[in-house]
């Protein structure tokens, strides 16, 4: 005789437990795809920014740097300018 008595077509308990469990699982790959899509366009975000911030620096570095030379002839101009009198 058959030790189980339930009916050939009723889901048991394990086959509920299964069923739950791949669905949770399937929920779970979902958000992962899209925090993976999300996490794709935040990285293409990132390197706009960040090549915006090289040129930002590289434009700031040359201001710099017109500024630097020409208060270093400003001040060559006033030791030259003071050692002729």
């Amino acid at each position: 005789m058959n030790a189980f008595t339930h009916s050939g077509n009723a889901p048991t308990n394990a086959t509920q437990a299964k069923e739950r469990l791949y669905s949770q699982l399937s929920g779970s790959l979902t958000r992962l795809t899209r925090a993976m899509a999300r996490t794709t366009d935040l990285c293409e975000q990132l390197q706009l920014d960040l090549h915006a911030m090289r040129a930002f620096a590289g434009l700031d570095a040359a201001k710099l740097m017109t500024v630097a030379a020409k208060l270093n002839l400003d001040d060559e101009e006033e030791t030259e300018g003071g050692q002729g009198q």
